[in-house]
């Protein structure tokens, strides 16, 4: 993402504090880029009753024009991390070596190099206790590539923290520190919240000390702008309570004094508050923290389909009437969704009797089901509702998808603002297709087109349009030109490894 692009990008993951390093701005809270955690091995913790928290009382009666009784009941469980990260030797050259050196003995001494010690850069975050035997929550990401981990509690106690599990794909961290009978905090149902509520965003901002501030939530279900398809989880609660770098990690509460986000990102064209952001709700915490506690991973579960957004121009070539559900571009061959008969074109509208509101919605109600276990899937065919049994396994870890490679100039247009060539094995081996791919492969797009307004980019392949294959250019252009009516023609491309839908108008 560009700079001229600053009013829309997301800042994640920023610390409060950098030793020894500029300020990072692609960042939220605290910790830094990069690999597992190395702390300390996970903890392995028996599956045995938790015990007794001293937590928070969810009653809690808020003085008129005051929040004072719940901060009360919450600061003690609201802790700050701070971590310091794995420092490394950084190769030099040496300075005001002489020539005569160069000129003597070659390269031997003309290219000498020494190790200096790098300064170990440092980071601060927020978390949240949640049992009293001293697990605490945070995000992935403000303990990431940490070496040490030291928390510090309200009342001023100290605790060197251990990693107990971490999970990249919802920013969701659990640590551990030696403590008993200390102060927890309860979880709310973020279900249960509604756009308008009041909140308070606990946490430790830029290393100032807990503070508390208030908004409300100002939407759900959101996810951020970066986030398609990278593999992460997310259905933000977003928020315009002030959150800045150290609150990540930080406790977002109701009025009840309940637990119902962590806060995880925020966005911004400057790395301070806006009033954008974003915190991972109570329920799918509470199920990743479970996870991480009981065995140090989370594990979720497929349904084997590629699955995409309705957009208006896909509804009304499908002849829906809204755009609720999931279109299905793929189909994992004898999987899940495979077995149960979903097919390539059907739109998802309810699984296991919840109603899909998009894909997103989706894709996070399956990952949360238990691998092995059915489902009742409602599926959306040629207008009528058909509804099929699937039983879901587990989901391998996300691998990032490779970025297309671009190809040589085609040699036919279309009409449409775009030039197609058949995919030859050069160009299959290009875009790292199988060497048996077939389809009609986009090199070109004119901007403001029909295909470049539609969403089609150089590199993709077509591969159907309106639910026929196309082999060849003319095939293409015949099945553009026999759309009737002047609906979009449903056009099936692979871009970058995946399947997905495009409405191509065919008239402007």
């Amino acid at each position: 993402m560009t700079e001229s692009n600053a009013l829309h990008r997301l800042v994640r993951k920023m610390p409060a504090q950098v030793a020894g390093a500029g300020v990072l701005t692609m960042a939220l809270a605290a910790g830094f880029a990069g690999g597992r955690v190395t702390a300390a091995a996970p903890e392995q913790v028996a599956a045995t009753p938790a015990p007794a928290a001293r937590a928070i009382s969810p009653a809690i009666q808020a003085t008129p024009g005051s929040y004072s009784a719940i901060v009360d009941r919450v600061s003690p469980a609201v802790v700050t991390v701070n971590v310091q990260m794995k420092a490394s030797a950084e190769r030099t050259s040496v300075p005001d070596l002489p020539d005569f050196f160069g000129q003597q003995f070659g390269q031997q001494f003309g290219q000498q190099f020494r190790l200096e010690p790098r300064t170990r850069p440092s980071g601060l975050g927020s978390g949240v206790i949640i049992r009293s035997d001293g697990y605490i929550l945070t995000n992935n990401h403000v303990v990431d590539e940490a070496d040490r981990i030291r928390v510090e509690l309200n009342d001023g106690r100290s605790f060197v923290a251990t990693v107990v599990g971490t999970d990249v794909a919802s920013d969701l961290a659990v640590i551990k520190v030696q403590a008993r009978d200390l102060p927890t905090l309860p979880y709310g149902d973020s279900d249960q919240v509604k756009v308008g509520d009041v909140v308070l965003a606990v946490g430790n901002p830029l290393g100032i000390g807990q503070t508390v501030t208030m908004g409300i939530v100002s939407a759900k279900g959101r996810t951020t702008p970066g986030s398609v398809g990278d593999g992460s989880y997310e259905d933000f609660l977003q928020t315009d309570a002030p959150i800045n770098r150290g609150n990540s990690g930080g406790a977002l509460v109701d009025l009840q004094g309940q637990l119902v986000g962590i806060n995880a990102q925020i966005l911004s064209p400057s790395g301070g508050n806006i009033g954008l952001g974003f915190a991972i709700p109570s329920t799918m915490v509470r199920a990743v923290a479970d996870q991480l506690i009981e065995g140090g991973a989370v594990h979720r579960s497929k349904l084997g389909v590629n699955i995409q957004q309705l957009t208006p121009e896909l509804a009304e070539s499908l002849g829906l009437a809204d755009m609720h559900g999931a279109l299905v571009s793929g189909v994992e061959p004898g999987g899940p969704a495979d077995r149960a008969g979903i097919k390539v074109q059907d739109v998802i509208v309810a699984f296991n009797g919840h109603p899909v509101v998009d894909s997103n919605a989706l894709r996070n109600r399956v990952a949360s089901f238990k691998p092995g276990t059915s489902a009742e899937v409602k599926v959306l065919r040629d207008g009528k509702t058909q509804t099929l049994s699937a039983r879901v396994v587990e989901r391998e870890p996300a691998k990032l998808a490779s970025r297309g490679k671009g190809v040589d100039e085609g040699e036919g247009g279309s009409g449409f603002g775009m030039t197609l060539s058949p995919v030859t094995p050069q160009i299959a081996r290009q875009l790292e297709l199988p060497a048996t791919s077939s389809g009609v492969v986009v090199t070109g797009v004119e901007p403001d087109s029909l295909a470049a307004n539609a969403g089609i980019r150089p590199g993709d392949v077509i591969k159907r349009v309106n639910g026929k294959e196309v082999v060849s250019i003319d095939s293409v252009r015949s099945a553009l030109t026999a759309q009737a009516g002047g609906k979009p023609a449903l056009v099936m491309v692979s871009r970058q490894g995946a399947d997905l839908f495009v409405a191509l108008p065919t008239r402007g």
